[in-house]
């Protein structure tokens, strides 16, 4: 193998299993034997486990290599992500790691480990998964990773490195590549004074049918989107009003709506806006659509990071990439807390204006501002029936809701939320059997 002479996947060499399983031929075909079976059987047990984390199949050494492939961001593969089959130096390059990588997906690993006597790469060979119902390979949707595995199959029955570079660059602009390509969500993380984008794995699924009532709001949150990722003029969005009504509901469920069509979201926390250039640095050249989401924004008097973040938003030299917006939600329609003592102040400032529009201004940087209000009652019981026939519950319409009214009186008032955990309890309580115990009934 020629893996120290890639050139455009060079990035495959930073990864620890792939040089084990490397090494493992060097030292074989040199006829080192020095503990030749022991390195055998730590690449196996690497690969076993691998497969068992990403949820692979099938042959998981070209599983794996398939998956080294597809995440390597490269100037090849990122071309490719946008424009697809491209020409040049870069393809030739492409061309000659991929002679390279193809000795990797061919070379007959079956015959090595049987004369080392490591009956166990049959498994690695031949490896059948858990069923989707045992939590297992949670790295990737289901989509992602069968995708995968179909792609290491096809990958390993190309015949030349031209037949690979077609097979990868076609995965490459269907599918995108590393981080962004594979995953839906993400968060920030600082280490050692670095920002770093890093995916979350464990999603929340959650479809905007999901929410009952706020059609209006939904259509408005909706079209602003539909014009964001179809390349057309969009607005930054606010959503706010009382809490437990949709609001973060309502991000989630957008992204899971426009995820086939390029839409990524990044989360953000107060603390973190400092990083907030540096985030989009990382991702204003990249083919897909970003939306920055900020849960629960509101700042107190003392918080000054929302004047960092009104200059970051709109009034910064720098041009706002046309792939990004900011979308966050708020129990406050102002978003920067305000008091009667703001006031008394402001009688005896000279410019008492410019202080409230200073105040004022965050929330003018949201082109969209979405309400979304605590339902009143027939709402509520609405909200309440349509969950409980979600849920399977069959009991009476009736007393279902003089549970909920009097559940809500002892939670927090009228909200989706309230509702949604009123349903989550008679759900776990076995019945209407325990449903009367626990209400008195």
């Amino acid at each position: 193998m020629k893996e120290q002479q890639l050139l455009i996947y060079r990035g495959i060499l930073e990864h620890s299993l792939f040089l084990s399983m490397t090494r493992l031929v060097h030292r074989y075909e040199n006829r080192d034997s020095e503990e030749l079976s022991t390195l055998a059987a730590g690449c196996v047990s690497g690969l076993l486990t691998y497969a068992a984390e990403h949820g692979f199949y099938g042959n998981v050494w070209h599983c794996y290599l398939a998956d080294l492939l597809v995440n390597d961001e490269n100037p090849y593969s990122m071309s490719c992500e946008i424009v697809g089959d491209i020409t040049g130096t870069l393809n030739q390059a492409a061309e000659h790691d991929l002679e390279i990588l193809g000795e990797c997906f061919s070379y007959d690993f079956g015959t090595m480990m049987r004369r080392l006597s490591v009956s166990a790469f049959s498994m690695v060979e031949h490896y059948e998964r858990s069923s989707d119902n045992v939590r297992s390979g949670h790295v990737y949707n289901t989509r992602i990773r069968d995708r995968i595995c179909s792609l290491a199959q096809s990958l390993g029955s190309c015949t030349s490195p031209r037949e690979m570079k077609t097979v990868l660059t076609q995965f490459y602009q269907e599918y995108g590549v590393g981080r962004f390509g594979l995953h839906k969500a993400f968060r920030v993380e600082e280490q050692e004074k670095n920002t770093f984008i890093k995916p979350i794995l464990n999603i929340q699924h959650v479809y905007l049918d999901d929410l009952i009532g706020y059609e209006s709001a939904k259509k408005k949150l909706i079209d602003n989107t539909e014009a964001f990722v179809s390349g057309r003029s969009a607005n930054n969005c606010l959503l706010f009003g009382d809490a437990g009504t949709g609001k973060s509901s309502c991000i989630k469920g957008i992204l899971n709506q426009y995820y086939d069509r390029g839409l990524r979201i990044i989360e953000l926390y107060k603390h973190q806006f400092v990083h907030l250039n540096e985030v989009i640095s990382q991702i204003k050249n990249r083919n897909y659509k970003f939306i920055i989401y900020m849960d629960d924004l509101s700042f107190e008097e003392f918080e000054i990071e929302y004047k960092y973040l009104k200059a970051v938003i709109e009034g910064g030299l720098e041009k706002r990439p046309k792939n990004v917006l900011i979308y966050a939600t708020s129990n406050r329609r102002h978003l920067i807390r305000e008091s009667f003592r703001d006031k008394e102040e402001r009688d005896e400032e000279l410019h008492t204006n410019d202080t409230v529009q200073e105040k004022l201004s965050l929330v003018s940087r949201f082109g969209v501002t979405i309400y979304f209000g605590a339902p009143d009652k027939q709402e509520f019981e609405q909200i309440v029936l349509a969950l409980a026939k979600r849920s399977g519950i069959t009991m009476p319409d009736e007393e279902l809701l003089a549970g909920a009214n009097r559940w809500e009186l002892a939670h927090g008032g009228r909200s989706g939320r309230c509702a949604q955990q009123f349903i989550d309890y008679l759900s776990g309580m076995a019945g209407s059997e325990g449903y009367k115990n626990a209400f008195g009934g």
